[in-house]
């Protein structure tokens, strides 16, 4: 991978394929889960959307979880439109809570700029989780190699450079962090989800479109092999 820091969006061809997924996001509630055989024995799994995406966008992924045996969890913040400081809030709340229900194994995953957000919120609450995983988040590198930062500023008061919070996402959290990244990604620069080494603790490349990593079952089932290895 090329460095983050000097990364451009991904193509106009990339971006455009993107659009072909959006079924996939639309029918999530409705599609049946991914099932493997239960080893989440029960833990407890907070999935976070990307921009302009909400619960029902991680359907599938949750009913896959919860198939797998997680007790799985959305974040209950409706439509993510951004960085809103009540909104992280309580969804950090919700983590810290589920933490302390579970002796801190809460594994904490976030798509997009939910994974942004998911590093920022392992940050704050370490004692909470045992696992950050993210799905093509543009935690690392320039803010703005990617197709979605102009409408990120369109609809929040504050631009990609200066959110509303203090944490640095670029900081590895104090639990184990996997960060999934795609080359077909048309949305995010591959560098920027990937990361550099020190930012993670594994990175991992899979062959899905942006839209589809967490709505393809072919990516759902990778989630969850991952999953099983890092959990036993």
């Amino acid at each position: 991978m090329g460095s983050a820091s000097a990364a451009a969006p991904p193509p106009g061809r990339l971006w455009a394929a993107e659009f072909l997924a959006l079924p996939k996001i639309y029918a999530a509630p409705l599609r049946p889960p991914v099932v493997v055989p239960p080893f989440g024995q029960g833990r407890p799994a907070l999935v976070l959307p990307g921009l302009l995406s909400n619960d029902r966008a991680t359907a599938l992924l949750r009913n896959s979880l919860s198939k797998a045996g997680f007790a799985a969890h959305g974040w209950d913040e409706g439509m993510n439109l951004g960085a809103r400081p009540a909104e992280i809030d309580r969804v950090g709340q919700k983590l810290a809570d589920l933490g302390r229900a579970s002796g801190g194994q809460v594994v904490l995953i976030g798509w997009s700029l939910g994974g942004l957000y998911a590093r920022v919120l392992a940050q704050r609450h370490p004692e909470a989780c045992a696992l950050v995983l993210t799905l093509g988040a543009p935690f690392s590198g320039d803010r703005r190699a990617n197709n979605a930062w102009r409408l990120y500023e369109a609809l929040n008061n504050h631009s990609v450079d200066n959110p509303p919070f203090a944490e640095d996402p670029g900081v590895k959290p104090a639990a184990r962090t996997i960060a999934v990244w795609s080359a077909r990604d048309g949305i995010i620069a591959p560098p920027c989800a990937s990361g550099e080494l020190a930012q993670s603790d594994v990175q991992v490349e899979l062959p899905f479109k942006h839209f589809e990593l967490a709505t393809a079952r072919g990516a759902v089932g990778a989630i969850l092999r991952i999953l099983r290895e890092e959990l036993g």
